[in-house]
């Protein structure tokens, strides 16, 4: 159960007085969080999400309220969180920092159509166009300059096959990464998964959970794009998922010839990041609740498969 912290009716009722949301019908805690405590909030006008963050570093909240905003201008379809009649959308509630979303139609997809990996790239590449005139900063949290320190603190769990690899694959991207041309920025989500977005039927319902959002290469995001959405269960590349993501995307931002250079490495180098990442809450710092970790195994899968080689990007 993903509900933290927990609120009553009364307290949530309250809670509405400060915005024009309407009033408190029902109230659900909801399961499937992994760090904050979020609920399903009924109002007589309207259905919204209230999250309360339980941790991270809370002065990067307005960071992400900025993101939010902005896109949310700029017609993306995300959850522009609702502010208060004074103008202000981070709140306090129960001791701890709340914001309140508007809810998003759809469902998580487990297996995306054509149609759905269409339309996630149309979205993504003008999520990215627009991103890169976004003037908030935050440096990615999980870039090459956190993977080369962070990888000692696991090679000790895994065998000296992988220590090998690990170590050597953060090596082979220092000396690519260090000297290829300067890759777009721009604002990125971070982590965006099948399940931080939602699809009513083929049409995309909404892009959710920004928190890793920070600034840095358009291409990191887009890889960590179809490592997951694009790869099949043993770790291959499916041609059709691929070329609708990538096809779709350059409708709206076409890469650049040192993206379309460094897209091989920045597939492997996404792949390991994951890896690590689920590695370390295993064997280093485990969850502070009582949550089941993802399995590592997977991105070390789909690393291995990357190290044959990427598909042609479509023109």
């Amino acid at each position: 159960m993903a509900v933290f912290t927990p609120l009553d009716d009364a307290q949530v009722a309250d809670f509405l007085t400060r915005f024009e949301a309407g009033s408190l019908k029902e109230l659900k805690g909801v399961a499937s969080g992994t760090e904050n405590t979020t609920y399903f909030v009924t109002t007589d006008s309207r259905e919204l999400v209230l999250t309360l963050f339980e941790q991270g570093e809370h002065e990067e909240l307005p960071f992400f309220v900025d993101l939010l905003d902005y896109l949310d201008e700029h017609r993306l379809p995300v959850p522009g969180p609702l502010h208060d009649r004074d103008g202000v959308a981070l709140q306090s509630l129960a001791g701890k920092p709340a914001l309140l979303f508007p809810r998003m139609p759809g469902k998580h997809p487990t297996a995306p159509s054509i149609a759905q990996c269409s339309a996630l790239g149309d979205t993504l590449g003008h999520m990215h166009s627009v991103s890169r005139h976004f003037e908030g900063q935050r440096p990615n949290p999980r870039d090459l300059h956190w993977l080369a320190p962070m990888h000692h603190r696991v090679l000790a769990y895994l065998s000296p096959e992988d220590q090998a690899l690990m170590s050597d694959e953060i090596d082979t991207y220092q000396a690519f990464f260090g000297d290829a041309s300067d890759l777009p920025q721009g604002a990125i989500h971070g982590d965006l998964f099948r399940d931080n977005t939602l699809f009513d039927g083929e049409q995309l319902g909404g892009i959710i959970d920004f928190y890793n959002g920070c600034t840095g290469d358009l291409l990191f995001d887009l890889a960590i794009v179809i490592n997951d959405w694009a790869t099949d269960d043993d770790g291959r590349l499916n041609k059709e998922r691929h070329d609708a993501i990538l096809t779709a995307y350059q409708t709206r931002r076409e890469l650049t010839c040192s993206e379309r250079d460094a897209w091989p490495m920045m597939l492997r180098m996404t792949a390991l990041r994951y890896w690590l990442s689920r590695l370390l809450v295993v064997y280093v710092d485990p969850p502070a609740h009582d949550l089941t970790p993802h399995d590592p195994q997977r991105f070390r899968t789909i690393l291995g498969q990357r190290l044959k080689g990427a598909l042609p990007l479509p023109a």
